[in-house]
């Protein structure tokens, strides 16, 4: 990696940070947003669930948008709609003022989570491609970590009586936005979107700075169309796009990011002592993340999620064990198995659903492919998001964590049977895999 390249990477990285960030500042601000405003129940879910929707509309339109404008176009929307979000969030005078800019913080969301993801990938060198694109969840867990910290710092040491605490809060994401605003009008184009469309005398400059291959060599691109993805050749693909995204989210995760320290409450644990673990597995995702930027050019992307998704399955049939006893739960027993899920979610089940999904499909269509591979995760998130109180309720601890549990088990095997190994290849030489194993 030369130091031109680093630096696009951490200029980009910072949409996964704000992606991050924005998806779990809603943590902290949202008691004070509901005492301010005097929410209602109902006023309530659709302030959660407004930037979810607006997940949604970004995903829907970021992938047709990307691949006829390009990738940096849709990286500057993004971070303006970053921007914007967090201001006027922090300055909202009414509810329909907050809900709006929590709507357009949620755009820039979804886009982030295709074209920062998709774009890393087309610029990486094919060696290093799996790192740098890991990268961005690195980002990501970061961010939900800075989320974390700050709004532990900000009801800290900033008066209450003042109401700022949560207009603080969100505007601490103006930080990185401005950041990510400036950066994104110097970073170059996808030299692999510029071949696409035919703009080759600024293709060969851009990948000598990237260090790239010559990708003038490559075949001349055909104008791909969506339905060739249910074709015999990218079926296999496809079908990898949307079970990968799938199985991230009914892994459990969102179980322990959004609704541990109920959990651990309920279990027997303190307040206190559920809400410092909880600040302790943010730290632990983070950690645990740069396992799969060590590891997953080296030992490759097959290797990782194969040991992974069974790591996890363990993991979480143990942690749903420790919920069924009828004695008393060994506390430490009890976080020692869901860090050791979240190790085991960190280096394969959690970044690697990108770096596929980034590598796996044709150039022609690879961003409207993409997005719909990222609208499987956001919709797959909303439900289980939902759905996982109930099941909470209804089932408890033991059976929810063995639910989880099944499904990495489900996400094990179609790995072992379906999942190719894509390390050090460039992504031309995995678009010909498809093809060449289409003919045999």
């Amino acid at each position: 990696m030369n130091k031109f390249f680093i630096l696009i990477l951490c200029i980009v990285s910072l949409g996964g940070l704000l992606f991050g960030f924005d998806m779990a500042v809603i943590a902290g601000a949202l008691p004070l947003v509901k005492h301010f405003f005097g929410l209602t129940p109902n006023q309530e879910g659709i302030f959660v669930s407004s930037a979810l929707i607006g997940c949604i509309v970004g995903v829907i339109f970021t992938g047709s948008f990307s691949d006829r404008y390009g990738r940096k176009p849709a990286l500057i929307v993004a971070s303006i709609l970053f921007l914007i979000s967090a201001i006027g969030c922090g300055l909202s005078t009414n509810y329909m003022m907050l809900i709006l800019f929590r709507g357009l913080g949620g755009i820039g969301v979804g886009i982030a989570s295709i074209v920062v993801p998709l774009y890393i990938a087309e610029i990486s060198p094919s060696q290093f491609r799996g790192r740098a694109v890991t990268s961005y969840q690195l980002a990501i867990t970061f961010g939900i970590l800075i989320a974390y910290i700050s709004n532990y710092l900000i009801i800290q040491h900033l008066p209450s009586q003042t109401h700022g605490q949560w207009r603080t809060m969100f505007l601490v994401g103006a930080i990185p936005a401005i950041l990510l605003s400036i950066g994104a009008y110097f970073v170059p184009e996808s030299p692999r979107w510029l071949l696409k469309v035919g703009r080759n005398a600024e293709v060969a400059e851009i990948s000598a700075k990237l260090n790239l291959q010559n990708l003038q060599d490559s075949p001349p691109e055909t104008k791909g169309k969506l339905k060739d993805l249910f074709s015999p050749v990218y079926r296999k693909a496809f079908l990898l796009g949307l079970l990968l995204p799938l199985f991230s989210q009914l892994s459990g995760i969102n179980a322990i990011v959004y609704y541990g320290p109920t959990i651990l409450l309920d279990s027997g644990i303190s307040m206190s002592n559920s809400y410092h673990a909880q600040l302790f597995f943010g730290l632990a995702n983070v950690l645990f993340t740069c396992f799969a930027i060590w590891k997953v050019d080296n030992w490759g992307r097959r290797p990782l999620y194969v040991f992974g998704t069974l790591g996890a399955t363990l993991s979480l049939i143990v942690t749903g064990f420790l919920f069924a006893t009828n004695q008393e739960i060994n506390n430490t027993a009890l976080i020692i198995s869901i860090l050791s899920f979240m190790f085991f979610f960190a280096f394969s089940i959690g970044p690697l659903k990108f770096v596929v999904a980034s590598e796996i499909f044709p150039n022609s269509i690879r961003a409207r492919a993409m997005g719909i591979s990222i609208l499987v995760m956001w919709i797959s998130d909303a439900i289980i998001g939902q759905l996982t109180p109930i099941i909470l309720d209804a089932w408890g601890a033991r059976y929810t964590f063995w639910l989880f549990a099944f499904f990495c088990a489900i996400a094990f095997i179609t790995v072992l049977l379906f999942l190719p190994e894509t390390k050090g290849k460039p992504l031309e030489e995995i678009e010909k895999y498809w093809k060449d194993k289409a003919r045999k």
